[in-house]
């Protein structure tokens, strides 16, 4: 990539921000909808996750396969295709006639989706070279989910009350045309030295792994978990991770690069972007069917009621961003983990929902856990790999991201589903609602202190050993990269 001036690289912060935008707005605006979408598409609450679920789902199986093939084609070339299948499955969603195809569509939008974030995570890596500079790029960026976890469910409301739920796809439209034309002009094209093969095997094994395991946790509470299809689907999800962990170290240029994982900061921000992205998750997804199917409230009013959660997340990103750039990432972490924690716990011990005061704490809690998670995350992933390799190594903290929260989406869903199942009236659902999702607050409980533990333990002085000898063993030239990680 060319040596670009200070202004030229804003504005590409600012154009790869924009995919970030339209992709993460896509999401919050979503899980206001569903209420209606629910109603007027005559959808269960397993329909309802597989709304989410198949977007994040096929998100999650190709994001390293668009990295790689960024690395190795072009990554402006890859990032404007992409936001052509994402604009035009956002079109295609709007004029969904049922259920089916809106699922549909959701995988055209999920495989354009795959070709934005971790591409533009890999173009802001190149163009931001020196450590500290990088770390406050990927703040902006972070503040970016804030920014849509706070318009979101604004626009969503207003645009659901005053003309209904097809709207939402259509604020896709414009942005992702602007995108296109402002990618097209300003920002520069770039590839990886040595790019990397297709490996097509190991991409039918990911995907395998997720589909498979995915399917199984979202209709086990109707086929039960002890049926014939629910055991031959987490079969083969069990047997595709075999084989993948078998047949992935026998590639000289694999899809998935298991000696990342030794090194300890990368594989903790990997499952700390799996437990964080599963308590969002699973968190939007039970606020927004208690607000508006136990309280009643119009998709607006309850757009308004999470307003402090996205409000705390949209401040405190781009304050992570420059702790992590000056201090590194485990303040950052140990802050997030801590808020998570003690939301979850407000939810799983007290009747919080149904008194504003703590309903509001919790939101306020659990948006400052969060607004500090996502920078340390990304930052983490990316500061101790080979810059050849960037767009993999992003592709993999973008896959962990998506997993966690396919995952939050089919296990939380799951249990609400199993909780609210016989509920014949609205008072039996209100109280069924209730009740059954106590254990998913606890699973919530349990990935913010996961956060909190991993945190601790892969961000300290044995951790950052561990990153430049992986460093080392990948690329001898990156040694000098790995040291960016801070303590």
């Amino acid at each position: 990539m060319p040596e670009l001036s200070h202004r030229r690289r804003l504005l590409v912060l600012a154009i790869c921000c924009m995919s970030l935008l339209l992709v993460s707005l896509d999401n919050t605006v979503l899980n206001v909808a569903l209420p209606s979408i629910q109603r007027e598409l005559h959808a269960s609450v397993s329909g309802l996750q597989w709304t989410i679920d198949a977007y994040t789902l096929v998100l999650a199986s190709l994001l390293m396969l668009s990295g790689s093939t960024a690395d190795r084609i072009g990554r402006r070339r890859v990032f404007k295709i992409g936001l052509v299948l994402f604009t035009l499955g956002s079109l295609l969603c709007s004029l969904a006639p049922n259920l089916e195809s809106l699922v549909a569509f959701r995988m055209v939008q999920a495989v354009g989706g795959s070709m934005l974030n971790p591409v533009a995570m890999s173009i802001i890596t190149n163009t931001f070279t020196e450590p500290r500079e990088r770390a406050r790029a990927i703040g902006a960026w972070g503040a970016v989910v804030g920014v849509s976890m706070a318009a979101g469910p604004l626009v969503g409301g207003l645009l659901v009350d005053s003309v209904g739920w097809r709207s939402i796809f259509w604020i896709n439209l414009p942005i992702g045309l602007a995108a296109l034309v402002l990618t097209w002009r300003y920002v520069p094209e770039s590839r990886a030295p040595k790019p990397r093969r297709p490996d097509p095997v190991g991409q039918l094994l990911v995907i395998g792994v997720l589909g498979s395991l995915t399917y199984a946790i979202i209709e086990a509470p109707v086929a039960g978990l002890t049926s014939p299809l629910i055991l031959s689907f987490a079969a083969v999800s069990a047997l595709s991770l075999i084989g993948l962990m078998l047949y992935e170290p026998r590639r000289a240029e694999p899809l998935i690069d298991l000696r990342f994982f030794h090194s300890a900061p990368f594989s903790g921000a990997t499952v700390i972007a799996v437990c964080a992205f599963a308590a969002l998750s699973g968190f939007l997804f039970l606020n927004t069917l208690y607000l508006q199917n136990v309280r009643g409230l119009s998709a607006l009013h309850a757009g308004l009621y999470m307003l402090p959660m996205a409000t705390l997340t949209f401040l405190c990103a781009p304050l992570s961003g420059r702790l992590v750039g000056s201090r590194g990432p485990r303040l950052s972490l140990l802050v997030a983990g801590t808020a998570m924690t003690a939301s979850g716990l407000l939810f799983a011990t007290s009747d919080a929902e149904a008194t504003n005061g703590l309903l509001f704490t919790g939101y306020v809690l659990f948006g400052l856990g969060f607004g500090m998670v996502n920078a340390p995350i990304t930052n983490t992933a990316v500061s101790g790999m080979p810059r050849s390799q960037a767009g993999v190594a992003a592709a993999v903290a973008s896959t962990s991201r998506q997993i966690g929260g396919t995952l939050g989406v089919a296990v939380i869903g799951a249990v609400l589903a199993g909780g609210v199942a016989g509920a014949a009236s609205s008072a039996t659902y209100a109280a069924s609602f209730t009740d059954a999702s106590r254990p998913a607050w606890w699973i919530i409980t349990a990935c913010g202190l996961c956060v909190l533990l991993i945190g601790a333990v892969t961000s300290g002085a044995w951790a950052r050993r561990t990153a430049r000898h992986t460093a080392e063993r990948l690329e001898p030239a990156s040694a000098q990269t790995a040291a960016g990680i801070k303590s």
